[in-house]
């Protein structure tokens, strides 16, 4: 892996040479104000994937010189702000002004949930098709990931062109829950059997003890908070993983203050904290 900067006033170009490509939009937690929110893009050839496109995105990608209709792919994690609150701009922009549905990695259970409980009340009610609401079909096009029965959480995969995606369930809220089945939907990503994602997540030892066994995985973003308690994972928790592991790990979603654990990071071990407006390259 090679990490690069985009240089000031360089523009984020969606294709490359065919290498796997990640781009930090942010890196920052829900309420950062030094950063922008932990979306990610991801590169190859000429495919790509935005997985969250928070309450920040927008403004993030007309920075980078980027229009949220650029975007042609997305895949959400969970249905918090920091991860869909730039989804109605999306929306009402794609089908207003582009009149070009965007596509959205989405399976049926969570496509419900966010429509329902989350961007029906903002995109819905804008005017009538045919004497009814608009639906989440008219909005977005759902492709539907393959579920994969033999894994040992709830896992599906698909492919977007080049780029291979596993997505798993994860365990982030409530806090009282005890694994993953109880949580609300949650995500992350495992991206061409080597980069793992985790989006939000505690902290969830069988997640490590069960997916660093079926995949050779190179380096881990993993979500990480510089306290314990709550719904993500701490640092603390983080550091009682076996060394090899924590090598492998690139702290994202961290708050403001993160110059003050510098040297923990250090330390602990882990690999560093994810740089915003980098990208991480994978050859």
């Amino acid at each position: 892996m090679n990490i690069k900067k985009l240089e000031p006033g360089a523009k984020l170009t969606l294709t490359n040479d065919g290498e796997l490509s990640l781009f930090f939009v942010g890196v920052g937690s829900a309420f950062t104000k030094r950063h922008y929110q932990t979306n990610l893009m991801i590169i190859k050839g000429n495919d790509h994937v935005m997985v969250d496109c928070g309450s920040k995105a927008p403004q993030a990608l007309y920075e980078l010189g980027l229009s949220v209709t650029d975007i042609k792919n997305f895949l959400i994690t969970h249905s918090h702000a920091d991860h869909i609150g730039g989804l109605e701009e999306v929306m009402l922009t794609c089908r207003f002004v582009t009149k070009e549905k965007p596509n959205i990695i989405i399976d049926k259970k969570f496509q419900q949930l966010l429509w329902d409980l989350s961007l029906r009340g903002g995109a819905a009610f804008n005017y009538e098709k045919n004497g009814s609401d608009i639906t989440f079909k008219d909005m977005w096009h759902s492709i539907r990931p393959e579920w994969l029965p033999s894994y040992p959480r709830e896992t599906h995969e698909i492919d977007i062109g080049g780029i291979s995606i596993k997505t798993f369930r994860t365990m982030h809220t409530p806090d009282s829950t005890t694994n993953w089945e109880s949580s609300f939907w949650s995500c992350g990503i495992v991206i061409d059997n080597r980069v793992m994602f985790t989006s939000d997540t505690r902290f969830d030892l069988d997640l490590f003890e069960n997916y660093c066994s079926l995949f050779d995985l190179e380096i881990i973003f993993h979500d990480c908070q510089f306290f314990t308690g709550g719904v993500h994972a701490g640092i603390e928790e983080l550091n009682t993983l076996p060394a090899e592991i924590k090598k492998r790990l690139i702290l994202t979603h961290y708050s403001d203050n993160w110059e003050d654990f510098q040297q923990t990071v250090k330390d602990c071990g882990f690999y560093g904290l994810a740089k915003q407006w980098h990208y991480y390259n994978f050859a």
